[in-house]
């Protein structure tokens, strides 16, 4: 057996072997049956190309569908009434496939239309499954496809490089406005774009563009695989969107979501032609028991074949960079996780996994590196499985990284279920730290999920009540005060022990108020809670403006350092004074975690050297307590056999120390 650096890097996984290989193998050989030995795997993934609604030379409109259980299937729309008619009928073809041309004149840009399919007992109108367009109709709340044929979007901005370290702005478009309704693709890019250019992010992460019938399911519920969400513009008006992001060499990523489907049949693919199993598993193994969603057969060559066509429609017509693989536990695992503690590799290996799903996601990671060998891929896991973000040549599934979601779980376990004096230093390092070296990662304070509403975010633990009366800054408060001091802190923290780049959600930044509640029955179909308040964080009276304004300074600290090509080495640690000290590259981060107790005079090793102070959690613009002076240099001193440190380090404040070069 050929030996794969995987389990050579890990010997843990030594006794897994043969299952790492039978996977290994597994996927080549699924390549090579898609795309034939020797070939790109992007020259064969064209189903968006072919189903859905083409034009031929001469300009006729040619409708494909695949619905081998159908008996009949006709185009209804503006153009006969919604009626079916026998000149609106499609023709069989080979392999389940159905046809129907019209001439040019037949349908123009704009036109609604759906399929009407009937089978051997029953009958039902449906969304075509690649339809690149769906509108929701406002009285009857019904969707139907459009017909969408604009002139050619013409791209001014180049695409964008490889970006090493992701520092990523998660948003999402609907509740981006700061009124009470749906934010839209114009109101982004003109309003919010510019607010994260100028925080310093280099991606963002745009969630809910995939078409979902349910507002409220964040995007969570796909219906349209193909289409843009149209309650947030025309898909021009998402590409120049990306294309504005482009300009400021920002990275669009969509957080794709290929774990499962809505279960809706009248805007999803659920029965699509009257069978359980067209797209799905058939059974109770195609339905997800917690999210009541429908479950893909990743073992079936045309679900292999629409999901990979998925991946290259978004990036080859709307030029995003890259993807977030949104729910990746529920796919590669027959139990899809639930209620599982994943304690030891055995968990991995249990044959409990659905390799077919494995299968697909190292295709798919293959098909976006041919198409953009600069994209990114993003793991979301929470089962910690090896190798998802290793290279396939080692073994792995190759993501280029994975989401550190243990540090937010800790965060809140911390804020939670400790007093302030009983935070373990050591024991937050090693949390913070604790990282596969073979695969890279993205680590986060907090996420859109501990934002939503039954949640609660860490600004909202931190000061609760109090929020909605003391964050004017001329109002003293010992709770806000602790509240500012720990959210500063508690970044700086997970932004510093990173492994390869980190997240935000849009507004945690600077500590947006309540929770996300998208309208529903239970809160009278109220926006409210489904926006962002961005004149808070613009008002210089009040005390969100400091959040702001360290995460600007934070974020742009890093970006325009080389931090993330070093890991952190541990200078000085003291769990009963809960100081932690670490070197990072050229950086010394030092964090005072004490709520009480100041240290004016602390000594410790440190490389020998001047360093100057880059970043301070206490300075005054930060609301904090100006208690150290910036300008002075920290230099060290050759004593008792070693190079030290002397440094002051208040109470609940951190600072970031720069060697300076000779």
């Amino acid at each position: 057996m050929k030996d794969l650096k995987l389990w050579m890097d890990d010997p843990w996984l030594e006794p897994w072997k043969d299952a790492i290989w039978r996977r290994y193998s597994k996927s080549v050989i699924k390549s090579l049956e898609l795309s034939g030995y020797g070939k790109p795997l992007k020259h064969s993934v064209n189903s968006h190309l072919y189903y859905g609604v083409t034009r031929d030379t001469i300009g006729s409109w040619i409708f494909r569908e695949w619905a081998p259980n159908a008996t009949s299937l006709y185009l209804i729309g503006d153009l006969n009434s919604w009626e079916k008619r026998e000149e609106f009928r499609f023709s069989k073809l080979e392999s389940g496939n159905w046809e129907l041309i019209l001439p040019k004149a037949a349908l123009k840009h704009g036109d609604l239309y759906k399929w009407h399919i009937t089978w051997n007992g029953g009958e039902g109108e449906r969304i075509p499954a690649y339809a690149t367009r769906t509108v929701q109709d406002e009285k009857s709340k019904l969707f139907a496809a459009q017909l969408w044929d604009p002139k050619p979007y013409k791209w001014n901005s180049p695409t964008i490089k490889k970006i090493k370290n992701p520092l990523i702005y998660e948003a999402h478009i609907g509740m981006s406005t700061q009124e009470q309704g749906v934010g839209s693709f114009n109101y982004f890019r003109e309003n919010v774009l510019p607010r994260i250019a100028k925080l310093g992010y280099n991606t963002i992460q745009l969630m809910a563009i995939q078409e979902h019938p349910y507002y409220g399911s964040f995007g969570y519920q796909v219906s349209g695989f193909f289409a843009v969400s149209s309650r947030f513009g025309t898909p021009e008006e998402l590409k120049m969107l990306i294309d504005e992001a482009h300009s400021l060499n920002i990275a669009v990523v969509l957080d794709i979501i290929h774990s499962h489907a809505v279960n809706n049949t009248l805007e999803g693919l659920s029965l699509f032609d009257g069978t359980e199993d067209l797209y799905f598993h058939a059974g109770e193994r195609g339905y997800h028991p917690a999210w009541t969603s429908r479950c893909f057969n990743y073992g079936k060559s045309e679900v292999i074949h629409f999901l990979l066509s998925n991946c290259k429609y978004w990036m080859e017509e709307f030029k995003f960079d890259g993807f977030r693989f949104d729910g990746i536990t529920s796919m590669i695992y027959y139990d899809h996780g639930l209620g599982k503690d994943f304690t030891d590799y055995s968990c991995y290996f249990d044959s409990n996994q659905d390799e077919d799903a494995i299968t697909y996601l190292v295709l798919a990671n293959q098909l976006i590196r041919e198409i953009n060998p600069d994209a990114i891929t993003i793991a979301e896991d929470v089962s910690g499985m090896p190798g998802l973000a290793a290279p396939f040549k080692n073994g792995g599934v190759g993501f280029d990284f994975r989401m550190s979601m243990g540090v937010a779980d800790n965060w809140i376990k911390w804020i939670k279920e400790l007093r302030d004096e009983d935070w373990n230093v050591s024991d937050m390092f090693h949390e913070l730290t604790n990282k596969r070296e073979d695969e890279k990662t993205i680590s986060y304070a907090e996420c859109h999920d501990q934002a939503m509403v039954g949640d609660k975010t860490i600004i909202f633990r931190l000061i609760d009540s109090e929020m909605y009366t003391s964050m004017s800054r001329n109002i003293t408060s010992l709770v806000v005060d602790r509240g500012v001091a720990l959210h500063k802190m508690i970044r700086l923290a997970t932004i510093s022990t990173a492994g390869d780049g980190y997240l935000n959600f849009m507004g945690n930044e600077f500590g947006h108020p309540e929770w996300i509640d998208f309208p529903r029955e239970g809160n009278n179909w109220s926006y409210h809670y489904a926006r962002r308040q961005w004149s808070l964080a613009d008002n210089k009276l009040l005390k969100y403006s400091w959040l702001l304004e360290f995460d600007r300074a934070m974020i742009n600290l890093v970006k325009s350092s080389t931090l993330f090509r070093s890991r952190p080495e541990i200078l000085y640690v003291h769990n009963e004074r809960q100081i932690l000290i670490f070197k990072r590259g050229e950086y010394i981060f030092a964090f005072n975690f004490s709520p009480l107790n100041s240290y004016p005079d602390l000594s410790l090793s440190a490389p020998e050297g001047s360093y100057k102070t880059v970043l301070d959690t206490d300075m005054k613009k930060f609301g904090g307590f100006n208690r150290n002076n910036q300008d002075v240099k920290h230099i060290t001193l050759f004593k008792e056999g070693r190079d030290s440190l002397s440094l002051y380090l208040p109470c609940r404040s951190a600072i970031v120390l720069k060697k300076e070069k000779r």
